[in-house]
């Protein structure tokens, strides 16, 4: 067999059905089918010998699609969605004015606190892990998570 593709790529269309048995659409499918072949691409590229006889493990592609289906099922069970209803009640009740007082006042608070606190919540809000920022600056993971809760816990009690 090929180190490549084509093999698997000639069966396109069965493999779309195949998601699609799962319970996509049809473009969903498709979209699953394209990462299968990245995925597979990667483990042959990897050194994985996908071989089966004179053609490919078609049982592992199965479960690459069907890892890849379940992963994206998961990731949307995750979002939260919300209707354009509830958004406009949202909009409606939304006073700019407050919004600023609101900002000003937990701007104040942060003016406030220790300087250490201040900072860590800066750096994690501002898109650090904690597990980054610990490795970097060699402060115990806990200690900078312990800090960062206690911060945000005081600026929720504001709102």
């Amino acid at each position: 067999m090929k180190n490549d593709l084509s093999e698997i790529y000639n069966k396109h269309q069965i493999w779309i059905d195949i998601v699609s048995s799962f319970g996509c659409n049809r473009e969903t499918a498709e979209d699953i089918t394209q990462e299968m072949y990245i995925k597979i691409q990667k483990r042959i590229n990897g050194g994985l010998n996908i071989d089966f006889g004179d053609d490919y493990n078609y049982y592992y592609i199965f479960k690459t699609l069907k890892s890849l289906f379940l992963d994206l099922k998961r990731k949307e069970a995750k979002v939260n969605t919300l209707s354009i209803d509830s958004m406009r009640d949202f909009l409606a009740d939304f006073d700019a004015a407050n919004y600023e007082e609101v900002y000003a006042t937990i701007q104040n608070e942060l003016n406030n606190m220790y300087w250490y606190d201040k900072k860590i919540f800066e750096i994690i809000e501002g898109g650090e892990s904690i597990a980054q920022l610990s490795r970097k600056s060699g402060i115990p993971y806990y200690s900078l998570y312990n800090t960062y809760k206690k911060v945000k816990e005081k600026l929720k009690k504001l709102l």
